[in-house]
């Protein structure tokens, strides 16, 4: 409905409905990554790594409306990243760091962001993949970035060496440990996301999503439609540079936990993602098309090894 104002008095912040009350120690997301990397945040953990992310981008002059940036790997620092912009009112794009340097440059250039947050790599068929030098060429192309900060994951303290002002993610959130968390409200349909056409036609196109759209959006989706609820464990498998990576962030809001899996997804004889769904409990399991093409290829049978997950 073009032109229509949806709720234009009601106010509201998107990450404070994806951090609703629950308990501190409930585990609400779980990574793992190639050569059996794994991570576990709690929910105050979350809650205090979102507050001191949040505090130091509102150190940097981050406003409302301002854009913050992502070339990450689909790991616990995204969703952070992601909660910390909204929960101040900033705007969050991101792309996966399997994307070349003009890849990337084609969709940040035009949205000019504040603040860049990059993976130093990641591992893809059990191969390290150093990005150092892909982000360094970003941040150098991109003038409104005021920081760029760095989260080591090929590397246990990435080098900065090149940046013009970068700094190392843990000493970032450890400068603002005792930070409160707070969240602006904001207007119904305050820009949330800035995601991207595939860029099959052309330079690929901003399409911007709205906070309190995307927050009902998601919330029908999955509580309605695939029957999300709480103390379920939700996985989709996904990159940081796909929509869904947004859609699996808002399972949140429903009092779940999300379950991240970075890396190539036929490792393991092609059961990486069916072992992670299995040994999580997953109950919620979602896949492309393309995915489920290859392991019918190799025989495998979903259904014989997951026996906690709803499949989609």
């Amino acid at each position: 409905m073009p032109g229509a104002q949806w709720f234009p008095e009601a106010t509201l912040n998107f990450a404070q409905n994806l951090l609703r009350q629950r308990p501190e120690d409930d585990a609400v997301i779980i990574f793992r990554g190639e050569r059996e990397v794994r991570r576990i945040l709690s929910f105050g953990r979350l809650k205090r790594e979102v507050a001191a992310l949040a505090a130091h981008l509102l150190k940097l002059g981050i406003t409302p409306g301002d854009r913050v940036a992502a070339y990450t790997h689909n790991g616990p620092e995204t969703i952070v990243g992601m909660l910390a912009a909204s929960s101040i009112g900033a705007i969050w794009s991101s792309c996966s760091p399997d994307f070349g340097a003009t890849g990337v440059l084609d969709r940040f250039r035009q949205i000019e962001p504040k603040a860049l947050i990059i993976s130093d790599g990641y591992f893809y068929k059990s191969q390290k993949i150093d990005r150092l030098q892909q982000a360094r060429e970003i941040a150098a192309s991109l003038p409104s970035v005021v920081e760029t900060l760095v989260v080591p994951y090929i590397y246990w303290e990435p080098s900065l060496r090149g940046f013009s002002q970068a700094r190392l993610w843990p000493k970032v959130l450890q400068d603002h440990e005792d930070a409160e968390l707070r969240f602006v409200q904001l207007p119904f349909d305050h820009p949330l996301y800035i995601v991207f056409s595939s860029g099959t036609t052309g330079a690929p196109k901003c399409i911007v999503h709205g906070a309190g759209g995307t927050l009902l959006q998601h919330l029908k989706e999955h509580q309605l439609q695939c029957d999300i609820r709480p103390g379920d464990r939700v996985f989709y498998a996904t990159t940081t540079g796909w929509m869904m990576w947004n859609w699996l962030a808002s399972a949140l809001a429903s009092r779940a936990t999300i379950l991240l899996y970075d890396g190539f997804p036929m490792e393991s004889d092609g059961n990486a993602l069916l072992e992670f769904a299995q040994e999580q409990r997953a109950t919620f399991f979602g896949v492309s098309a393309g995915y489920l093409r290859a392991i019918e290829k190799l025989g495998l049978k979903p259904k014989k090894l997951m026996t906690s997950a709803r499949c989609e």
